[in-house]
């Protein structure tokens, strides 16, 4: 059974990887790159600190400790736990994949760090949003926006790993799957009542 998912998922991928076009390629290796979000993040650490005040620093503090669990516990233990080849180190596949990015990265691939980061602190960021949107009725006007903002930025990061030829779906699946369960613990054991 394990093994027959697996051809889908690899058969999905390749159906996936090659949806491709030039302009895409650009958009895509942008997208998946360390670097291309920063502006994105300042905005971010500005809205923060713009919309908690003072209380701001616990939100990052929260923030920094979310990513760094999310990504140990996807690089640091289930990569080398499960050992799943990425599809670009793939024998079989080195002839069928649109690789778009320079360097493979590391050998294994399950789960998408990426898809883990992501989706980790676009959940934690818009239950908190939530939570003092319920205290404040002027940010409810402005919630649908930024949900859609940070799970459309989340989606397009998880979706660039598939694109660029290092991940298959279900490693972005499950690593979204993952950064959005240590979101919700994180939200879960936080007081953050005392943000509001």
């Amino acid at each position: 059974m394990f093994e027959q998912i697996k051809a889908w998922d690899t058969s999905f991928f390749v159906w996936l990887n090659h949806q491709n076009h030039p302009w895409a390629d650009i958009f895509m290796l942008w997208a998946t790159g360390d670097t291309a979000w920063l502006p994105l993040y300042g905005l971010l650490i500005g809205f923060i600190v713009f919309y908690y005040q003072r209380k701001s620093w616990v939100v990052l503090v929260a923030i920094v400790l979310l990513i760094t669990v999310a990504d140990q516990f996807a690089s640091g233990f289930l990569k080398p736990t499960v050992q799943r080849l990425r599809p670009c180190h793939e024998p079989e596949l080195q002839n069928q994949i649109h690789l778009v990015v320079p360097n493979c990265g590391g050998t294994y691939g399950f789960v998408s760090s990426h898809a883990a980061n992501t989706v980790a602190l676009a959940v934690f960021l818009v239950g908190l949003a939530r939570r003092k949107q319920q205290a404040n009725a002027i940010a409810r006007n402005y919630a649908k926006i930024f949900d859609i903002f940070l799970y459309s930025w989340a989606l397009v990061v998880s979706y660039s790993r598939i694109y660029v030829g290092v991940h298959y779906p279900l490693d972005v699946l499950f690593g979204g799957l993952s950064g959005a369960t240590w979101a919700v613990i994180l939200l879960q054991t936080g007081k953050w009542k005392k943000l509001w």
